[in-house]
This record gives C-alpha cells, sequence and structure tokens, in this order.
C-alpha cells in the first residue's frame, strides 16, 4: 500500500501525530476548534492531493487538534463538482484522512429541506443518499489495495456510529432529525419540478456535497457519519428566492448547535475497534 505524498507532509509536519476521527466542515461553518485546542495547521497549498476550494464560505486548511483529549484532524472547506473539479481528484483527501489513521470520518453540509417541519436551523443525520449528481469518484480503473471494484453501500452512513450520535442527541436534548440526502451536481439550485420527484423518492434534503465524499470512504472501509445543517426550504416551498448568502447566513446561526453535538460524540463515541482511541 503507497501512502498518498499529502499523508506524509502531514505526518512530517505534525511529528507523526494520528488523529483518531477526521470532520469535514461545509459551507459557511468555519469555527471548529478553539485556538487553544490546535497544535497544526496546514494549507491545502501544501497538501499535493487537496484541491483548492473556490467558494466563499470555504477556506482550505486542514488541522489538528484535540477535542476532549482526542485527536481531530478537521478539512476546512471542501471542493465540489460544480468548480470543475474532476470527480476522481475528490477522492485523494478521504485517502489522505485514512492514510493518517482516521478510524471514522464526520461529514457535514448545509442543505435544503423537503420537509415543512424540518426548517432553517434544523440538524439532520443522514441515513442513506441517492446519487442525482451524474458523478462518481471511484469512476475509473479500481486500485485493489484501496478498496474492492463493486464496494457495498447498503450501510453507507454507518449505524453503530450514527445510532451513537442519535442517543448523544437525545441526551443533551437536541432535536436530530433524520433522512435521506439527495446530491444533485449543482451549481444551481434545485428546481420546483426536481424538489417535487425528488419528495416522491422519500427525499428529506437536498445539497451538492457530501455523497462523493461517503462513497470514497466507504471504498478505503473508512466508517462515515454525516449531518446536514437545514439552511433553508427547498425550491417551491417557501416564496423567497435561494441564494448562497442565505445559505451561509442560516449555517452560521446553527454552527453552535452542529459544532457543540459533534463536540460531545467525539468525547463519547466508543469505537468499533478497540485497540486505539
Amino acid at each position: 500500500f503507497i501512502m498518498l505524498r499529502s499523508s506524509k507532509t502531514f505526518l512530517e509536519k505534525t511529528e507523526n501525530k494520528r488523529p483518531s476521527i477526521a470532520v469535514i466542515l461545509g459551507s459557511g461553518l468555519t469555527n471548529f476548534f478553539d485556538d487553544k485546542d490546535i497544535s497544526h495547521s496546514i494549507s491545502y497549498e501544501k497538501l499535493t492531493d487537496f484541491p483548492q476550494p473556490t467558494v466563499q464560505g470555504h477556506s482550505g486548511k486542514l488541522v489538528l487538534g484535540s477535542i476532549h483529549s482526542r485527536k481531530v484532524v478537521c478539512m476546512y472547506g471542501r471542493s465540489h463538482i460544480y468548480e470543475g473539479h474532476d470527480p476522481k481528484i475528490l477522492a485523494a483527501p478521504i485517502r489522505v484522512l485514512k492514510d493518517i489513521g482516521c478510524k471514522l470520518l464526520i461529514v457535514t453540509n448545509a442543505a435544503g429541506s423537503l420537509i415543512q417541519d424540518m426548517p432553517a436551523g434544523s440538524l439532520m443525520a443522514i441515513s442513506d443518499h441517492i446519487n442525482w449528481s451524474g458523478y462518481n469518484p471511484l469512476i475509473g480503473k479500481n486500485d485493489d489495495d484501496i478498496g474492492p471494484r463493486f464496494p457495498d453501500m447498503s450501510d453507507g452512513y454507518h449505524q453503530f456510529y450514527r445510532n451513537q450520535l442519535k442517543k448523544i442527541a437525545q441526551q443533551k436534548n437536541q432535536q436530530l432529525f433524520e433522512g435521506v440526502y439527495c446530491m444533485y451536481s449543482g451549481p444551481n439550485f434545485e428546481t420546483p419540478a426536481e424538489i417535487k420527484a425528488a419528495k416522491v423518492m422519500g427525499v428529506s434534503a437536498v445539497g451538492m456535497s457530501t455523497v462523493p465524499e461517503v462513497l470514497v470512504a466507504n471504498h478505503c472501509s473508512l466508517p462515515v457519519i454525516a449531518i446536514s445543517v437545514i439552511t433553508n426550504l427547498a425550491a417551491g416551498m417557501s416564496k423567497s428566492k435561494l441564494t448562497h448568502q442565505e445559505t451561509l447566513k442560516n449555517a452560521a446561526l446553527t454552527e453552535e448547535k452542529l459544532i457543540n453535538l459533534i463536540k460531545s460524540f467525539v468525547r463519547d463515541v466508543k469505537f468499533n475497534d478497540t485497540s486505539r482511541n
């Protein structure tokens, strides 16, 4: 198994510190670590396997820190297919997270709600997804050292860890919805007709990210859970037009609630493999 160059760079710069949990921050989410908890911050420019994000609300750095004495690495900013990246490029950062020792990936995103009773400001644990983007980062030659040609997705959003997340939300008296996320490629917001079709298919929330990372993580046996920050009702469900500014504003308003939940989860999570915390 050949380690990616960015994995070596990360381990050199952090004196071989290996985090057990990785977090990907979605649009408008910027304040995961308190400054005192950060030990290293590496710009994506220094990590050759990381594409540079071009979208407002995504800063582009890999940050290592501690949450309740557990080492956590956080991707501040991600890239999207709609920026013009080859979907395959989106695979490398996830494989780096696996390379450097992560045993669990927590993905966050900003999403539009298809459920009237799940308004802006809600949090939704993703139970499954529908990939309507037309893209898949695993298309092309398969590296059997990384994962199988045909990866299984029947537990794509790991039930063992998702149950723990739901339990922690319950203990905190925090409402956590659960539902199916549907990915569109973007960059336009979905049409009202697309939203109606998605409702028929049982979709609870829509967005333009997350699915590529989840596919790659499952392929390389890195368990995943994902949480959507609901920033608006989807197209055709309210009178207002959708804007990226609204997405960023509402994500920022819900950020504290999301980060508190993730930090409690990081503190209390029990790993499937008990050999190392």
